[in-house]
């Protein structure tokens, strides 16, 4: 493993630097971004749907169970149908679908807290991190196109880290592979 990893530490420095120039597009041309990944999640929704549908037909011919397949082609097709035409309502429904998410999450994260707090006194930290999740989530579902957009700043923010990261590890894979820092000892035989 690390004699493949050292050969091809360029490979680590084009994963670094492709990680960079998405990180550096999703933060400079946010909406262009989720547009991009609406349009790919409508894509892989309409060709996941159509392998759906084609996995039901063969399963019914078989005489085996058919129907959930019918149904989950159907909704990939139809979902993809509708963000590849209308991408805008994708990505709001991603913004709903997020806040949503975090709405529920606070409300369980409270609710721990509640139930925590009978063992253990003064559990605060719990509670604050319910409040938190139950605001941002209602922040995202005033202001959807706002919230989407900070999910790509992060997204971006993510991958300008781990792009810097992996040419950091190419550069110590490729120093070590010529016989520079940090070799590890041959095994003894």
């Amino acid at each position: 493993m690390h004699g493949i990893l050292g050969k091809n530490w360029w490979a680590v420095t084009i994963r670094g630097a492709a990680a960079i120039v998405f990180g550096i597009l999703a933060i400079v041309w946010p909406g262009r971004t989720l547009l991009a990944l609406a349009l790919l999640f409508g894509a892989y929704a309409l060709v996941d749907g159509v392998f759906s549908l084609v996995a039901a037909f063969r399963a019914a011919e078989r005489h085996a169970h058919w129907m959930a397949l019918v149904a989950e082609g159907l909704l990939g097709v139809v979902a993809g149908i509708i963000v590849l035409a209308r991408p805008g309502l994708g990505i709001f429904a991603f913004a709903y679908i997020f806040a949503a998410w975090a709405i529920i999450t606070g409300v369980l994260e409270l609710v721990a807290a509640v139930r925590l707090r009978r063992e253990l006194a003064g559990e605060i930290l719990l509670v604050l991190a319910g409040i938190l999740s139950v605001l941002f989530g209602i922040v995202i579902a005033l202001f959807p196109g706002a919230g989407v957009i900070a999910v790509i700043w992060i997204i971006g923010i993510y991958a300008l880290i781990f792009g810097v990261v992996l040419i950091a590890l190419s550069f110590r894979l490729r120093a070590w592979h010529q016989g520079g820092i940090g070799q590890v000892p041959a095994a003894s035989a």
